[in-house]
């Protein structure tokens, strides 16, 4: 076996043969899977390694899998089996395509002899005619997992492969998220109510044993588990006429997730566990409420914000998943000239700096990372949000609490008490808290706040418009910062696109690039779980209030002159910072285009 693997990964000349003989000694030594072992340390390309090892063992290998007939796939091969053993099942009949026979030149003869007999038996059963069952495969050497299949499913089974990412993927669409414990539960195991309220600590943990007895709470948390793996940043439980829907967002797109059918037999369970663990009132259905679900995953800390909305159809749950991440300003990759503006607003000591775009336009990793970068021993920084998304060490931060009437502008008043350096407010909702940040600048603090407008300049006539004084505006605020999110080009699989030259100058792209443009690749890879997009990167615009701007503000000057004198004194808008990324290969044409708006002309 050991052979096998090392022939295997020599031709593709991708890893050292020391690391590769280390890796399979310590996988066997600890009695892991080796193949798993080698995927996990990506030692080897996965797909080439799994395709070379197909050849070396003659085993068919799927480049597409798109099971047949998937009703009768469900029936013949349970979920239970095919989650567990991470088994796909393709087709079911009489196919033409047949195991081989043993063949003393075939590599497969190298592996252990069997310990089922089944499996010599089932080749001799093959035959013209004879219906069997197609299953792909990415671990050929998991004998646990064809014994297991062999004494479960009833036909004689016709064996291929096909990489890992593909496989899982296929598993998750064909039986749906958590289908093993679904089955078990509608199998006529009562679901006990009480057995939901279990320690907060315990709850929210989802390392659980795989032996541990199918219930709801697992159920859930392979949902949770799942929705992390894909790197998803919200769960979206909608009840639907005759169904119970689960979105995930991921990379800012809403994604439907398989799920078994007949799920919402556990609608309300499935609330209900929701409910207990965000420590909501599980029998209030009429009104909205909020929590927050503290995960422990591994390592790894995931702070939840919870919604539930009552519909006509029952109620709908909304989940925020916050991974307590580090900000780093680099991190963010703004590009030099906005950063030279950016380190020039945090040298700061007094003033007010606000972020402005719509909800989920990552406005408040922003702002965390500004107070990160600030977060200093002689500093003191003390903020107030609703809610706190992530906790900062070292820094003061409050909750707003409307029902005992700890307000935006309620604690500002107590903050400036609190002697701070620096004061974040979630957002400006209104003009008492407007006014009390203004003041908060005029006495030397920096302030730093959200506002909800689509662009930088637009801020000022949006704090106008709350009943700011010019005057006031002009004096205290220092930026006004916009961005929005763009999806990232995965770098493993983007493939150039070409793009006429009308179509370019149609779009006010800058003339004179002659460089590569690039798309997402129509298949992915199995790194961006065949998306062809990784992760979301900001785009920004920054409006410095210059003493020239300054002046306009005060005399009242619509938004359009102020964007002229902006734009004079090297102000770029966001759509421009946008062709920067598209330059450097991180996002499409269209991502940029689709972020950002231009003024509409009327030609006369």
């Amino acid at each position: 076996m050991n052979k096998i693997f090392l022939n295997t990964a020599k031709k593709l000349q991708s890893a050292d043969e020391s690391d590769l003989q280390k890796a399979i000694e310590e996988a066997m030594s600890g009695q892991r899977p080796v193949i798993e072992e080698l995927l996990n340390r990506e030692l080897v390309p996965e797909e080439d390694f799994l395709k070379g090892l197909a050849e070396e063992l003659h085993l068919g290998w799927e480049d597409s899998l798109d099971p047949i007939n998937k009703r009768k796939l469900k029936e013949v091969c349970s979920a239970k089996i095919a989650l567990k053993h991470r088994l796909l099942p393709l087709s079911f009949g009489d196919g033409s395509e047949l195991i081989k026979e043993d063949d003393p030149n075939d590599a497969s003869n190298d592996l252990p002899e069997q310990p089922i007999e089944e499996e010599k038996s089932e080749k001799k059963e093959l035959s013209d005619g004879q219906m069997r069952l197609r299953i792909a495969t990415y671990d050929p050497f998991n004998y646990l997992a064809r014994q297991a299949a062999s004494q479960a499913i009833d036909f004689p089974i016709e064996w291929s492969m096909s990489s890992r990412t593909k496989i899982l993927q296929g598993i998750q669409e064909l039986y749906g998220v958590g289908a093993d414990t679904f089955e078990q539960i509608l199998a006529g195991r009562e679901l006990d109510m009480d057995s939901l309220e279990v320690d907060q600590d315990e709850a929210n943990v989802l390392d659980e044993d795989e032996d541990e007895e199918a219930s709801v709470v697992k159920f859930v948390n392979q949902i949770l588990r799942e929705a992390l793996d894909q790197r998803a940043t919200d769960i979206h439980v909608e009840p639907l006429h005759s169904d119970l829907r689960i979105r995930y967002r991921i990379d800012g797109m809403l994604h439907d997730v398989a799920v078994p059918e007949n799920i919402n037999a556990l609608q309300s369970s499935v609330i209900a566990r929701l409910k207990i663990m965000s420590k909501l009132d599980i029998a209030e259905r009429r009104l909205p409420q909020d929590g927050r679900i503290n995960l422990s995953l591994e390592d790894q800390q995931i702070d939840v914000r919870v919604a539930t909305i009552p519909t006509v159809e029952g109620e709908s749950v909304s989940l925020r998943l916050l991974n307590q991440e580090k900000f780093n300003l680099n991190r963010l990759g703004m590009i030099d000239h906005t950063r030279s503006r950016i380190d020039q607003l945090l040298s700061m000591s007094n003033g007010i700096i606000l972020i402005t775009g719509p909800t989920g336009s990552g406005k408040s990793t922003t702002l965390y990372t500004f107070l990160s970068e600030l977060n200093k021993s002689e500093t003191r920084i003390v903020t107030i949000e609703d809610p706190v998304e992530n906790k900062l060490d070292g820094v003061m931060q409050i909750a707003v609490k409307p029902e005992i009437d700890l307000t935006f502008a309620r604690g500002l008043r107590s903050i400036l008490r609190g002697d701070p350096n620096i004061v974040m407010i979630g957002e400006m909702r209104d003009l008492e808290t407007a006014e009390i940040a203004v003041r908060a600048s005029l006495t030397g603090h920096l302030v730093f706040s959200t506002l909800h407008t689509n662009d930088a300049i637009g801020g000022i006539s949006r704090l106008t418009d709350m009943g700011v004084e010019p005057f006031l505006v002009s004096a205290s605020v220092r930026a006004f910062l916009a961005q929005r999110l763009v999806r990232r080009l995965c770098p493993s699989c983007k493939v150039t696109q070409d793009y006429t030259a009308e179509h370019l100058e149609s779009v006010g792209f800058p003339d004179g690039y002659n460089g590569d443009f690039y798309v997402a690749a129509e298949e992915g890879c199995d790194r961006c779980r065949n998306s062809g997009y990784l992760g979301r990167l900001a785009i920004y615009e920054v409006c410095l209030v210059t003493p020239g701007i300054e002046e306009l503000i005060v005399r009242g000057a619509s938004t359009a002159e102020i964007k002229t004198k902006a734009l004079e004194e090297g102000f770029v808008p966001m759509r421009d910072y946008g062709w920067h990324k598209v330059m450097s290969g991180d996002t499409t044409l269209e991502e940029v285009l689709a972020a950002t708006t231009v003024e509409l002309r009327v030609d006369v």
